[in-house]
This record gives structure tokens, sequence and C-alpha cells, in this order.
């Protein structure tokens, strides 16, 4: 089979499957937006996480080492 029967065929099936294409179609574009929305909204949390603690100042926050155990009973 050459590629032109190959095209042939598939758009036959196409026009054939109206509703079938649609809602593929359909499918593709709504997985499509939902990747990019998702995408979108974790990059916004971030920057807007960012710009929080930049606020703070650099004398706000002490990130140490290692785990250390105050208080509670032992």
């Amino acid at each position: 089979m050459s590629i032109i029967n190959l095209f042939k065929i598939a758009w036959r099936a196409i026009l054939l499957n109206k509703i079938r294409a649609m809602l593929t179609m359909l499918g593709i574009i709504i997985g499509v937006a939902s990747v990019i929305t998702m995408l979108a909204i974790g990059e916004g949390s971030k920057e807007s996480i960012k710009n929080n603690i930049s606020s703070m100042g650099a004398n706000m926050i002490t990130i140490r080492p290692g785990a250390s155990m105050m208080g509670g009973v032992r």
C-alpha cells in the first residue's frame, strides 16, 4: 500500500465516522488544555511562594541541616 492509499482510507474512515472523529478531537483538545492549565497553575503558585518568601526579608528564615529533637517526652 502506498501513502496516498493510506490517506484515502483514513479520510474515508473520518468521513464515515464523524461522531467518533469529533469525540476523539474533543478528547485530545481537553487533554492538552488540562495539561497546559495545570502547568500554568503550578508555575504561578511557585512564583507566588517565591515572592512571599522574598518579601519577608533575608534574615527572617533560617535553614539548618539535620533534624534535632526539641522538647517532647523521651
